[in-house]
């Protein structure tokens, strides 16, 4: 009988090489920040994407991270997704950049990651508070489509006490110029009624200051506390820091139920 030489670790055996992953075209151009899965499923259909330089039109078709898609000729990177939180402070505007040099909200994240990195929505310049930033295309694109009413609370100071009229005649909504603006709800803060606290789902342009200045109010302050499920806390003005998986899977969970 013949005897067996001991074979050393992994000897004769086939080495294994793990498949690369693979995840649906559209999911791929979401991840690389051009838009939402749902709009990257139009643009497939459309024959606007190519995958190493075929054009690609079967909904559901996988890549692998290591292949080539294109979108209009531009070569796209599905790049880890990244999301970061703002405590943006006063005289900063909500661009990516700006002709007149004036200081954007991307100088202040701007070490936060490797990744390009977009604001969800848009604080005014001198409206102070939670601002996020992530390449996160879909994700960014619930959070700001009015139909999924994302709840946004704010802290305003007026130059003076408001009313008890004024008071009741806001939470019974408002009509403004671009439409009807009704608070979800309102508190007064301090004992001279000049800070208040408003939760509003409304996205639309500098709503809560025209809330106020409709009824002759001028607001001196505006700060955003709460963006969703995320608060200031422990985040200090100016500063950012990345979400936690836990606040990433609510806000997910939070844009993904039955729109309104």
């Amino acid at each position: 009988m013949k005897s067996k030489k001991p074979s050393g670790p992994g000897k004769g055996k086939q080495k294994y090489t793990p498949k690369p992953q693979e995840v649906r075209l559209n999911k791929y151009i979401a991840d690389a920040g051009v838009c939402s899965r749902r709009e990257a499923d139009v643009l497939i259909a459309d024959g606007k994407v190519k995958v190493n330089g075929k054009v690609v039109t079967e909904m559901g078709f996988k890549v692998h991270r290591s292949d080539k898609v294109e979108y209009e000729g531009r070569a796209l990177k599905a790049e880890k997704l990244q999301y970061v939180l703002l405590n943006k402070p006063n005289d900063f505007i909500t661009t990516v950049s700006d002709p007149h040099g004036r200081n954007t909200v991307m100088n202040l994240v701007k070490n936060a990651c490797d990744e390009r990195i977009y604001p969800v929505g848009r604080l005014d310049r001198n409206t102070t508070g939670l601002l996020l930033f992530t390449n996160d295309g879909e994700l960014a694109k619930r959070l700001t489509h009015p139909s999924y009413q994302i709840k946004k609370i704010y802290q305003v100071t007026l130059d003076k006490p408001i009313t008890n009229q004024d008071f009741d005649a806001i939470l019974s909504g408002v009509e403004l110029e671009d439409g009807m603006a009704t608070p979800d709800e309102m508190a007064v803060i301090t004992d001279d009624k000049t800070v208040l606290g408003i939760e509003i789902h409304i996205g639309r342009n500098r709503i809560v200051r025209r809330i106020f200045e409709h009824f002759g109010y001028r607001v001196e302050k505006l700060d955003r506390v709460m963006f969703g499920t995320l608060t200031k806390k422990n985040l200090p003005r100016g500063k950012f820091r990345h979400l936690s998986p836990k606040e990433i899977n609510q806000l997910k969970h939070l844009s993904g139920g039955r729109r309104k």
